[in-house]
């Protein structure tokens, strides 16, 4: 299975092709609902946990089902983030947030462990392939702050 994470910087902005529908469907609401969560969860022992709020319970279990409800439809399923949040404009709601290229990579390293985990429970490696090629890229769109890394 490829899982292969790209280079990004501040201002790449590819196009972005979505996952098959027949990802999600394979999957199952319940089950893409876990791998958000599952995903959530290892953020919050990450280097990258300062960017949610990992300190109020309630906020990052909401925070997992905004993510959830985003990421179900984009795959295809029920409009849930539309009919709760209203437009994505993801650019605008993570614009608050510092994220770095360094960070876009922990966020697509701890998917990439979840979702080889879904290829063991016989979801088809097209279909996971097809949704990390969305993560992958719609990841480099979130980039918003220059990196940490300084060279002299």
């Amino acid at each position: 299975m490829n899982l292969t994470i790209t280079p990004s910087r501040l201002g790449d902005k590819p196009p972005v092709t979505k996952a098959y529908p027949e990802f999600y469907q394979q999957v199952g609401e319940a089950r893409f609902r876990k791998l958000i969560s599952d995903h959530y969860d290892l953020i919050k022992e990450s280097s990258i946990k300062h960017l949610f709020p990992v300190d109020d319970p309630h906020a990052f279990e909401l925070a997992k089902k905004h993510a959830a409800d985003f990421f179900i439809q984009i795959c295809g399923g029920p409009m849930y983030f539309q009919a709760s949040r209203g437009a994505p404009m993801m650019g605008n709601r993570h614009a608050p947030f510092a994220i770095t290229a360094e960070a876009r990579v922990v966020w697509l390293e701890l998917y990439a462990k979840l979702l080889e985990e879904l290829a063991d429970e016989g979801v088809s490696e097209a279909n996971i392939e097809s949704f990390w090629r969305y993560l992958e890229v719609f990841s480099k769109h979130m980039v918003n702050t220059p990196s940490n890394t300084f060279s002299f």
